[in-house]
């Protein structure tokens, strides 16, 4: 084969390649959609690859008012939402977990009373999962060490509750319960919750604000609630952004029952076997064992989590 052969083969398989893959990735292009409120409606959208997502005409966030009539405001929301939307795979993901995770989140939300619209700040976090940050904040809530311990959490060689996407999720409702007291609102609160109070504080002191949107701050906090937004707006109008899933594809809640455990666990693997679960089943349900024993010298009380059927 010539030098020239070559090159027009390795062209047209690149072509191809490149072809196959946008024909696989949709995204939402509207046609002629009515936008009242946080509600958009209207025709189902057509696929494209150059459309810009819809924007509200107005919108809420945590019970308060998003003013997208500035455009300085209007532009950091539609930029978190052409990123989300275009992060086909990240988003897909989220909006299947949702359907496993946001029940309990939403219980416990309901309960301590905290805004519903907070729970999407968990997918600005970790998109619901037990990721583990290079400044080494962990879980579904991506919380350090430090904080963790001081808003009630078990951390430990043995066990460690920022794992524990329950409990997890009541220590950022203490969290977010305290911003809240300090700074007056929830979006400042959020943005607490990715700064840290003294950063946020520090800054409301020095700039003279008292609202999130009138606020200067870093790059990343600063698109932070904006990012928790757009995912509110994709999250209850998917196909509008180009995703499309019956409710069977959503992933279902665990169906568990809980065994208390007081005292010490020679082995994890002998008491998997005792429940009849395997080990790697008693760590998916329980991934907050971190440790393949439990010495438990405080003999404080654990509710471990046995799986009462497979889900399918």
């Amino acid at each position: 084969m010539t030098k020239k052969e070559i090159l027009i083969l390795t062209v047209g398989i690149i072509t191809g390649a490149s072809a196959l893959f946008l024909t696989t990735i949709p995204v939402a292009l509207p046609e002629s959609n009515t936008v009242i409120g946080d509600t958009i409606t209207g025709p189902k959208p057509q696929f494209g690859y150059s459309s810009s997502p819809p924007l509200p005409a107005e919108m809420t966030f945590a019970g308060e008012k998003v003013d997208l009539d500035k455009w300085y405001i209007r532009e950091r929301l539609e930029r978190e939402l052409i990123v989300s939307s275009f992060s086909y795979s990240l988003t897909l993901m989220s909006l299947k977990r949702t359907g496993r995770w946001f029940p309990m989140i939403e219980d416990i939300f309901r309960r301590e009373g905290i805004p519903d619209d907070l729970k999407y700040l968990v997918i600005a976090e970790s998109n619901l999962t037990n990721a583990i940050s290079p400044a080494a904040a962990v879980g579904f809530w991506q919380i350090l060490d430090k904080t963790g311990k001081y808003y009630g959490l078990v951390i430990n060689k043995e066990i460690d509750q920022r794992y524990d996407p329950e409990k997890a999720t009541l220590a950022a409702v203490r969290y977010l319960k305290q911003a809240k007291g300090n700074f007056g609102t929830w979006t400042l609160a959020a943005a607490a919750y990715n700064a840290g109070m003294r950063g946020i504080g520090s800054k409301l002191e020095a700039q003279g604000e008292s609202d999130y949107f009138s606020l200067h701050m870093a790059d990343e906090t600063a698109r932070y609630v904006f990012r928790a937004m757009a995912y509110k707006l994709i999250h209850q109008h998917p196909e509008m952004y180009g995703y499309f899933l019956s409710p069977d594809q959503y992933y279902k809640p665990l169906r568990t029952y809980e065994i208390e455990v007081t005292g010490t666990v020679q082995s994890w693997i002998d008491f998997a076997k005792a429940e009849g679960i395997t080990y790697a089943q008693l760590k998916y349900y329980n991934p907050w064992i971190r440790d393949s024993k439990l010495v438990n010298k405080n003999r404080d009380t654990f509710l471990v989590k046995i799986p009462v059927e497979e889900i399918r």
